[in-house]
């Protein structure tokens, strides 16, 4: 697969799919939480809002190395063969000031139904700035691939 057919797929799948799997640490243990997301168009970040009063946020603001779960999986049995399975792995931060703004307007584009959430003082809005995603397909195929490499 070369780099243009893993950016379209890429952004394919984070099209259809509007839930990804979170994944933080606390210095003790991994910690796993369902958030909404919006991927930048050029795929070099994955954004989320979230509360500041969470552990979540708390554990980025300590370690801000994350994972995250995007699938397109079906609850069947052709999972196995059909699904594809994507691990972003990279930095969390939280974006202020103009460069807030236009992401904000991205993130509300797919999620207009959390504007009260979003906009509400108490929020964060996060960008995971991604370095690599991690492919599986067929149930054991493995692509890894730098940002660098489709972007």
């Amino acid at each position: 697969m070369d780099r243009d057919q893993l950016a379209a797929q890429l952004r394919g799948l984070f099209h259809r799919q509007l839930h990804m799997v979170l994944a933080t640490h606390n210095g003790t243990a991994p910690y796993t939480s369902l958030m909404a997301f919006a991927a930048t168009t050029d795929l070099s970040s994955l954004v989320f809002v979230t509360s500041r009063a969470t552990q979540k946020y708390r554990n980025m603001a300590a370690n801000p190395q994350v994972s995250a779960l995007i699938d397109n999986r079906t609850n069947r049995s052709a999972d196995f063969q059909q699904a594809i399975a994507v691990t972003a792995l990279g930095q969390a931060r939280e974006l202020l000031g103009k460069e807030r703004d236009g992401v904000l307007t991205l993130f509300l584009q797919r999620h207009p139904e959390i504007e009260p959430f979003c906009l509400d003082p108490s929020s964060a809005l996060m960008a995971i700035r991604v370095r690599r995603y991690i492919l599986v397909g067929r149930f054991d195929e493995v692509r890894l691939f730098d940002i660098a490499t489709i972007v």
